[in-house]
């Protein structure tokens, strides 16, 4: 739905248990969210038709997890130590911080108009470990998940002896002190990412690079993201990363503007190189067939699971008028939605519907993700249900108990079915497949 404010993603995220503020009962801890009941669920969802898509789909893809804590030399070879910093300025009046790439000549907050000099400062968190906290024990929260992959370039050789072109996947945590700008989860402290970083041969690069651009683009309208709302925005030279030969970013038309869902980037032969000469452990791939030793250029597709959750999340809401009141609904991909099914009792005070209700409810779990609910009249029931997203919603009612039939209701046409309880899974599955 076009043309309105986040505010509504916001309080709809809370009222039905998507997504809540950290730390919410102490007043709340800037830029952390926590992911509620129906949130983790799509959240889930996300991060499993990523994997689908690109691991079990595939036949040159392997998956894997590395540790958030990493020897602290492999920030030093990627260039998070030198590199990986902000230019901060403090409003004088306000004492608020801020990137000085994103504020004017006066400061957001409270109008002022004079800064701090600009001071940079490093993104990642320190940690320590064992007893003693000094230079020797340090260590950081990883900013990124790529580096675990490539420092794993070997173990992945020695292990699975892939081809190439190959890739790696991995869906993880990342950490970065950043001063955010809000725009609820678009950009947090803790954060998820899918990545991948598909090896090549250097000649080979720019043909693998044209290609996942498009097949990331096509992921996220295959899942319901209407074209109108994503493109596609080449980088130019100044904006490169220093080991970038080239990078597109994947833009969602966001209520605040369009912002990067995914960066893909050709890496060039960059991090293989910086590893096997800081570690002293040869990164190289040989080809057997050509006998030949070289480091392969990577093509590293990059995206954000809070941001992508955030994108589909805007893009599903939807507000039509029925019957002089207003739905709200969430039109997400069946893949997507946090439940598929919900039964509902008619009436509540009759036991023997309750019963019956909740029965069916218990046999759809084995297949189906499927909620039970009984707090409200049926038609706040469903308006309930549509904006958690839920696909359909199964009514029991007191001719249920005669004609053992339920109402199945579809969430996009509101149009219902009788079904015959004996033939309801088999009808819902056909519905999802």
């Amino acid at each position: 739905m076009a043309g309105f404010e986040l505010d509504k993603i916001v309080a709809l995220c809370k009222r039905r248990g998507f997504i809540f503020p950290g730390s919410d009962i102490y007043g709340g801890l800037a830029n952390t969210w926590d992911y509620g009941p129906y949130g983790i669920e799509l959240k889930n969802n996300v991060k499993r038709a990523w994997w689908k898509a690109n691991v079990y789909e595939r036949y040159d893809m392997l998956g894997m997890d590395a540790s958030i804590l990493m020897h602290p030399k492999v920030w030093e070879a990627s260039g998070h130590v030198s590199n990986f910093a902000d230019m901060l300025v403090d409003c004088k009046n306000c004492k608020k911080r801020f990137r000085i790439d994103k504020i004017g000549k006066t400061c957001p907050e409270c109008g002022g108009s004079s800064f701090t000099e600009p001071r940079a400062f490093n993104l990642m968190f320190k940690t320590s470990i064992g007893p003693l906290q000094d230079a020797q024990s340090t260590v950081y929260l990883r900013p990124e998940t790529a580096q675990g992959m490539f420092v794993n370039f070997l173990n992945i050789l020695d292990s699975r002896h892939p081809k190439l072109p190959f890739g790696l996947a991995q869906i993880g945590k990342a950490f970065r002190n950043e001063v955010t700008t809000g725009n609820f989860t678009f950009r947090t402290l803790e954060f998820e990412q899918m990545e991948i970083e598909y090896f090549v041969r250097p000649e080979d690069a720019d043909k693998y690079y044209e290609y996942w651009v498009g097949a990331r683009f096509d992921w996220y309208m295959n899942l319901g993201i209407k074209k109108e709302n994503l493109r596609k925005r080449p980088h130019e030279k100044k904006e490169l990363a220093h080991y970038a030969k080239a990078c597109t970013d994947i833009e969602y038309k966001f209520p605040f503007d369009w912002s990067e869902l995914e960066g893909i980037a050709n890496r060039t032969d960059f991090d293989l190189k910086q590893h096997s000469t800081i570690s002293g452990k040869e990164l190289q791939y040989f080809d057997d067939v050509t006998k030949e030793k070289f480091y392969p250029y990577i093509i590293e597709p990059s995206g954000g699971v809070d941001r992508t959750v955030l994108a589909f999340l805007t893009d599903a809401y939807d507000e039509e008028k029925v019957k002089e009141e207003t739905r709200v609904v969430l039109r997400l991909n069946k893949d997507l939605a946090p439940t598929k099914v919900a039964v509902l009792p008619l009436l509540r005070n009759r036991p023997e519907i309750v019963e019956l209700a909740k029965r069916i409810a218990q046999d759809l779990k084995k297949s189906i993700v499927t909620v039970y609910d009984d707090t409200g009249a049926i038609g706040k029931l469903y308006r309930r249900q549509d904006e958690i997203g839920t696909l359909y919603c199964v009514t029991v009612d007191v001719q249920s108990l005669e004609d053992k039939q339920v109402t199945v209701r579809d969430r996009d046409t509101m149009k219902q079915d009788r079904v015959s309880i004996d033939k309801l899974k088999e009808y819902l599955t056909t519905k999802l497949s």
